[in-house]
């Protein structure tokens, strides 16, 4: 269960009658609990509470009482030896008027009216397994209004299922928003009087809700008609209450859909919400998921926490304004210039979504003006900052309303914090009718036109703010002198999964500039809009990525094209986990990159410690690696730039799986043991290298051939090889129909010494899967080789160095190593190795085997389990990267970073000795 759905549980049953004997279940049920983990606990075959009550080993020991005794209960489950045998997090106790809890890990209590403990759902929520609890419980409010507005969305699509089409999509996107607006508008004296709008739906709409969608559409018609126009319009009484809200959110149709009596009561049930706690920039991430079916499985897990946020736009720009500030101190002029400056800042999200990078960015630029207001003595002072300089584009209209929605409210909750609920709705109403968010395709429409450079005026119109169409004409904006910033989380998107739509996006950017876009991710499109930008004005860009498009092959075709723009990476933060809020979410492995054609001497180089904590590093330059310096491209080599073995593919069946076995499948080619001894060998690739699994194939030489072909269980095998090969529509697979016994891409002869390394593995392990195979094992095109190649190869193979160099230059599979013997092992910079050199690796080498052959038959993901790891195998690796770091710097690296900035150096360094 996700968060939303954990709060519709608890929320319903809160609203049913107290039952003290089924409260216990109900509520572990709530929490995701199986059917079978509730029979266990009902039987006493789980539960160890020796309370009467229900204790739940790992997780909570609750009890309920009678009314009076919740304190005495809780000091008893607190004090019960079970409740510490079992480990308990956990301690609840409830007499069905009120409830208490305590977290005996942290300490934390929660005391409240029995009716109301689902408003303290996120402090259970390790019960379901979710962790990321913090950020759950700061947002409670706004999963609540998720969770509900979600049950009226389905509610009001199932009695309405054209308002569900495409052609009505928008329609009701438009009415999601005007709710939402009314509802923070109720709670917050925007209206004039308190619960205004679902009391008013209360009072005149009819229980079975028949006519709510009239009440709704009248209210909607009053908040469009300006009040000198209001006698005209002919509104009824209890409509004329309502303010002139204006800005297009009420005007065009005011039709709402037709209510049915649930969900009129699920009306009233997100009304009664305080909506004064909603959380814009947290809220909007969330909501946006209610009008898409594919997201609504993770509903109100559509959330980018605060500091992930901070991470792009704190070195974008904020960390500067903040030192000015503090630069400025008291001096009121200095004080007075940044504030100006400010007000020209123009922040620019081409992929916004619901906003949430732009409200941060907004609430972090009122939190500063405030500062130097307060300096200034003027700390009522009218915010010089305008919403319209906070610009964006986002493909799905619902989440552009919202992304707009939550900029307003972001305004309002500025102004209230800073000036008082009194000036804060002086000036709040009538909203203002421009637009400067475009509902669009970033990659197809002109940024030039959405945020004009600096200098320039241009004009849009907006008949409707919440409406408007991309040919919308301009609202002014001149904003000489100002700065524009860049910012947001594209869509990443590998080449494999992009739609035909997106790579034609693709495709309109760098057609012309490369002949290799395809092997782009979509994400890759948004660095270079933002470097064809900074063309025209200075800018500085910053977007979180994928990881990939600082590895392998994406560098060479991207980075060349922005740097040839002269941009220039001024930051970076290196790898970390992006995570969203759903249950047990690993988060996708990310990087964020600042590009700018103004980026000064100083670049800095973010990265997470193993504690968690932010470590920054300064320097000259960084390369397109995120590396500390010079700005090299890695190319695919045909030959080792170093003195090393050479590497390739192994051997490519291309049989249709004929040349192919598994051990009962050789069985039952019933052939004698001179025969299987001659025509059948164990054939390994990455998984079965890794994972020991064992696997067998047809392997004749060609002298051998015909003699294969006489045994029938062969022959068979060889004649559907040579009629699939036929078949194939490529002239090369077809030309190997001549000689069916052979894989069609052999590169052994199957009697070499072979070394392996692993195409594909997980980059949890520390360090890369290699090794010697068995005499006669056949490797497929899943690994790579070095065939009758000294021992001593393996030992930088085995090395933390090379598994540095890989995971940098190499393009990863998700977050998976995908080993290029081109691109990594060619490119690989050795140091001119002496006989010693190469007679102390070879040694190193021998000593990881002899630790791998002491755990026998343990495989290699059994040995190499980073948890598991052997004591002796992790010390023979530690040798081995002793004895070759010492190689490199007569030392031992202090860390990865070195490394790579050894490496990168040395690269530099041959590259330009040596022709590719």
């Amino acid at each position: 269960m996700n968060a939303v759905e954990i709060e519709q549980a608890v929320s319903e049953l809160a609203e049913q009658p107290f039952d003290a004997a089924e409260f216990p279940y109900a509520f572990l049920m709530a929490f995701g609990n199986k059917d079978t983990t509730i029979k266990r606990l009902r039987t006493g075959a789980s539960n160890k509470s020796d309370l009467g009550g229900v204790l739940q080993t790992n997780n909570i020991h609750l009890a309920t009482c009678a009314p009076g005794d919740i304190a005495a209960t809780l000091t008893a489950l607190r004090d019960s030896p079970t409740t510490t045998r079992a480990k308990a997090k956990f301690i609840l106790a409830t007499d069905g008027i009120d409830l208490e809890a305590e977290d005996i890990t942290t300490g934390e209590t929660i005391a409240c009216r029995y009716t109301d403990f689902p408003d303290h759902f996120g402090f259970f929520l390790p019960l379901a397994g979710i962790s990321t609890v913090k950020q759950i419980r700061e947002s409670a409010f706004d999963i609540r209004a998720t969770s509900r507005l979600n049950r009226l969305y389905i509610e009001l699509i199932k009695d309405n299922p054209d308002w569900g089409s495409a052609e009505k999509r928008h329609d009701m996107n438009h009415f999601m928003a005007r709710l939402i607006f009314c509802f923070f508008a109720e709670d917050t004296d925007i209206f004039v009087s308190d619960n205004l709008f679902t009391a008013t739906i209360d009072q005149m709409a009819n229980r079975d809700g028949s006519n709510t969608h009239q009440v709704i559409g009248e209210i909607f018609r009053a908040m469009n008609t300006a009040i000198p126009k209001r006698a005209e319009a002919k509104l009824p009484r209890w409509a004329d209450t309502f303010p002139y809200v204006n800005g297009g959110l009420f005007s065009g149709s005011t039709e709402a859909p037709r209510f049915s009596k649930i969900a009129q009561r699920y009306l009233s049930h997100i009304g009664s919400l305080d909506w004064t706690q909603i959380n814009p920039d947290i809220f909007g991430s969330m909501i946006q998921a209610v009008a898409d079916e594919e997201e609504r499985s993770v509903l109100g897990m559509h959330y980018t926490s605060v500091p992930n946020i901070l991470k792009v736009l704190n070195p974008l720009f904020l960390d500067d304004l903040r030192t000015e500030l503090e630069a400025a101190g008291d001096n009121a002029r200095r004080l007075s210039n940044l504030r100006a400056r400010m007000a020209k800042i123009r922040v620019f999200d081409p992929a916004c979504g619901s906003g949430n990078f732009l409200v941060i960015a907004y609430k972090e630029m009122r939190a500063i003006e405030y500062e130097i207001n307060k300096r200034r003595g003027e700390p009522l002072r009218r915010t010089d900052i305008p919403l319209t300089n906070y610009r964006g584009i986002e493909l799905r209209d619902f989440s552009a309303e919202i992304a707009r929605l939550a900029l307003i409210i972001a305004e309002y909750q500025c102004d209230v914090t800073y000036r008082g609920q009194k000036e804060a709705l002086a000036e709040f109403l009538p909203l203002d009718a421009q637009n400067w968010i475009t509902c669009g395709n970033a990659l197809r429409l002109d940024w030039l036109s959405v945020c004009p450079p600096t200098g320039t005026g241009v004009k849009f119109q907006a008949d409707d703010l919440f409406m408007s169409p991309l040919d919308q004409a301009q609202i002014d904006f001149a904003n000489e002198g100002g700065e524009t910033y860049i910012c947001g989380n594209p869509p990443y998107l590998g080449s494999t999964w992009q739609s035909t739509e997106q790579k034609e996006d693709l495709q309109r950017i760098f057609d012309g500039r490369t002949k290799s876009w395809k092997s782009l991710d979509y994400v890759a499109g948004w660095f270079m809009k933002a470097a064809d930008y900074g063309l025209h004005t200075p800018t500085v860009s910053a977007f979180v990525s994928t990881n990939s498009i600082c590895q392998g092959q994406q560098v060479p075709i991207l980075w060349p094209l922005i740097f040839k723009t002269g941009h220039e990476i001024a930051f970076a933060h290196t790898n970390f986990k992006w995570a969203n809020l759903a249950s047990h979410n690993a988060g996708v492995t990310v990087v964020i990159v600042g590009i700018s054609n103004r980026a000064g001497h100083t670049r800095k180089l973010f990265s997470l410690t193993s504690d968690g904590e932010t470590e920054v590093k300064e320097s000259g330059f960084l390369n397109a690696y995120l590396i500390n310096g010079a700005n090299v491209i890695v190319e695919k080599r045909s030959k080792p730039l170093s003195s090393l073995a050479e590497m390739t593919f192994g051997s490519k069946p291309v049989d249709g799986g004929n040349l192919l076995f598994s051990s009962d499948e050789v069985s039952s080619l019933a052939l004698t043991p001179e025969q299987r001894r001659k025509f059948i060998r164990p054939i390994l690739g990455s998984e079965e290298f890794i994972a020991g699994k064992q696997r067998y194939c047809l392997w004749i030489k060609d002298a051998e051939a015909e003699q294969a072909k006489e045994i029938p269980a062969i022959g068979k095998r060889l004649e559907a090889v040579r009629a699939m090969r036929l078949a194939s529509t490529k002239s090369a697979t077809q030309k190997g129909a001549k000689w069916p016994h052979r894989f069609d891409e052999r590169r052994q002869t199957g009697d070499e010494k072979v070394i392996a390394i692993a195409a594909i593995s997980s980059e949890n392990r520390d360090y890369l899967p290699c090794g010697p195979l068995p005499d006669g094992t056949i490797i497929s095109n899943k690994l790579f080789a070095l065939y009758d190649a000294p021992l001593w190869n393996m030992a930088l193979i085995a090395s933390r160095l090379h598994w540095v160099w890989i995971g940098t230059v190499c393009v990863r599979m998700r977050t998976d190593f995908s080993y290029s013997n081109t691109l990594g092992w060619n490119t690989f910079p050795v140091p001119k190795l002496t006989e010693k050199n190469r007679a102390d690796l070879t040694a190193a080498a021998e000593g990881i085997l002899l630790a791998r052959e002491a755990h026998f038959p343990a495989t290699i993901a059994d040995l190499y389990d980073p948890e598991k790891m052997p004591a002796n195998l992790r010390a023979a690796h530690d040798h081995n990267d002793e004895v070759l770091e010492r190689i490199y710097i007569g030392r031992r690296f202090r860390n990865d970073t070195e490394r790579l900035e050894k490496l990168f150096e040395m690269y530099t360094k041959m590259t330009t000795k040596v022709s590719v």
